[in-house]
């Protein structure tokens, strides 16, 4: 009999058990989150470089004359904002895979940051579309004629960098998302006062 008692847990000991599981599940689940926030970031980076070099290849000389990228302030500024926006994109898939408790002023750090990127991005493409079109279409009101009839193989590649740089778009927004999440998710719902409700409904 003795035996059994000394071989049977206690209520403590299954408890403490249960808690370890949690724990363990817990931080389990706050790795995967970790890992997909990282891959996430990176994703972006891939693109931002990928639109980067598809402008900087984008030159084409013909009969009708030489055009490159260089040449357009608009391009110019897109390959300047996605080469910035690789750096942030692989400098904050590092600090975020670093598995470091995710302090307040951190959480309003990344906050910041991704609303910015977010938006120059957003500007940069929005700028570079307009062009690409102007290109495509022409504007008779100001004599600007299509440039894309002489030079396809230029227009091609212009709009795909910035195709390229509307994804990257896209990918900041879902991470603006998340950043928003972790930060405002730290503070608590206000707590209504009872008088107040009391006298607003009377």
């Amino acid at each position: 009999m003795m035996e059994k008692r000394a071989s049977s847990p206690s209520p403590m000991d299954i408890m403490g058990g249960s808690r370890d599981e949690e724990d363990g599940s817990c931080s389990s689940t706050v790795n995967t989150m970790r890992t997909a926030e990282t891959l996430l970031r990176l994703v972006p980076m891939t693109l931002c470089v990928a639109a980067l070099v598809v402008m900087l290849k984008n030159s084409q000389t013909n009969d009708y004359g030489s055009l490159s990228y260089s040449d357009l302030g608009a391009f110019r500024y897109l390959v300047h904002v996605n080469g910035i926006c690789a750096g942030y994109s692989l400098l904050s898939a590092v600090i975020v895979a670093m598995p470091r408790p995710c302090t307040m002023c951190r959480a309003w750090t990344f906050f910041f940051l991704d609303q910015v990127f977010t938006y120059v991005i957003l500007a940069a493409g929005a700028v570079s579309l307009e062009l690409v079109y102007l290109a495509y279409k022409g504007d008779t009101d100001i004599t600007w004629s299509a440039a894309c009839g002489s030079f396809g193989a230029f227009c091609h590649k212009a709009t795909a960098s910035v195709a390229l740089t509307f994804v990257v778009v896209a990918c900041y927004a879902v991470i603006s998302l998340i950043s928003s999440y972790k930060l405002f998710s730290r503070y608590d719902a206000p707590v209504a006062n009872s008088s107040n409700i009391a006298a607003f409904q009377g």
